[in-house]
């Protein structure tokens, strides 16, 4: 994989431009995506953004998503966009398995792909350009310092900077994750000099829940939540049918993981979704509990070493003790 600067000179001249993002998209996703596609439009490309699944409620309000194709409700004109595209951006992914249904066009497509990204271990030998840096806060500022690169500064306009900041405060957790470094909030500095109106951007993310969406997180907290004191761990099951229960729809679970981690002695957290085909497993911790490691070495996952994903082929009760087994032999949680 070479130097994601490599990719420039072939942004010299307009070209026809796929991007894509991993399955069921968060704020970082979209944000990136999105955030990427105003940019290349200022400058003359033909941009498609294409998502693997259906993009959250609470993320429509993003400028573009409109024009934004979903893979599973929009199969052939995606296709047809991949086959007629001259280049393919992959943003906020580090392995093509994590795009579904896509993985294999995309593994077959010859066009030049390139990698934005800042998840551990990085599928390098599938992408021709690109970066990784698990450092970084989020896609989002690394596509941010990508524009500064192709010193590209004057196309930093509201509907790049809305995007842009949302994915960057949604994956920091509203800049109070351990990755908010200095440049984060030089990055915010420049946008709120640009005139970018942060407030609004935090009402249309946080202030929009669905009666249902409330209700299903009180249920989940009252009713779900297992706290185990004594290894600082908490751990929400949700089942298909308590889901559908609330009409839950694409999203509306999203957080839920955080709350067992502001109870005072808790250092880890596991969200356990029973889905259609498969156990969705999400991941967080503070300090030095890399849940990386277990999601990747138990779960056929992997993310950061905070937070991080996985998933299960077992039952929910054969799943949970594998979650409460895992957790007692990575790490000393009790420490």
């Amino acid at each position: 994989m070479r130097a994601v600067e490599a990719v420039f000179p072939l942004l010299s001249q307009p070209k026809k431009i796929f991007i894509t993002t991993h399955y069921k998209p968060d704020g970082d996703a979209m944000g990136s995506a999105l955030g990427l596609y105003h940019y290349l439009l200022q400058k003359g490309h033909q941009p498609t953004v294409v998502s693997p699944s259906a993009v959250p409620d609470f993320l429509q309000w993003l400028p573009g998503m409109e024009q934004v194709l979903n893979f599973e409700t929009d199969n052939k004109i995606c296709l047809e966009r991949l086959k007629d595209t001259d280049l393919i951006f992959c943003l906020d992914f580090n392995r093509l398995d994590r795009i579904k249904q896509m993985e294999q066009p995309l593994r077959k497509a010859p066009q030049p792909k390139v990698l934005i990204d800042h998840h551990l271990m990085p599928e390098e030998e599938a992408f021709q350009f690109g970066i990784s840096q698990p450092g970084k806060s989020s896609t989002c500022e690394m596509v941010y310092d990508f524009i500064l690169v192709d010193k590209g500064e004057k196309y930093l306009n509201q509907a790049v900077m809305q995007c842009l900041y949302t994915g960057t405060m949604t994956d920091t957790g509203s800049f109070r994750f351990p990755a908010t470094t200095a440049s984060v909030h030089k990055m915010v500095a420049d946008f709120k000099e640009r005139g970018l109106a942060h407030s609004a951007i935090h009402e249309e993310i946080y202030d929009v829940w669905s009666e249902n969406r409330m209700r299903l997180l009180g249920f989940a907290l009252y009713k779900k939540m297992e706290i185990f004191p004594e290894a600082g761990v908490g751990i929400i099951c949700l089942t298909k049918d308590e889901i559908e229960q609330f009409q839950a729809g694409t999203g509306d679970t999203e957080g839920l993981v955080n709350y067992p981690l502001s109870i005072a002695g808790i250092k880890c957290a596991v969200l356990i979704i029973e889905r259609k085909d498969e156990i969705k497993l999400s991941f967080r911790s503070k300090g030095n509990k890399d849940v990386s490691a277990i999601a990747r070495d138990y779960f056929e996952g992997g993310g950061h070493f905070n937070a991080a994903g996985g998933r299960s082929s077992r039952d929910m009760a054969t799943t949970y003790e594998n979650v409460k087994n895992a957790l007692q032999i990575t790490s000393n949680i009790q420490s």
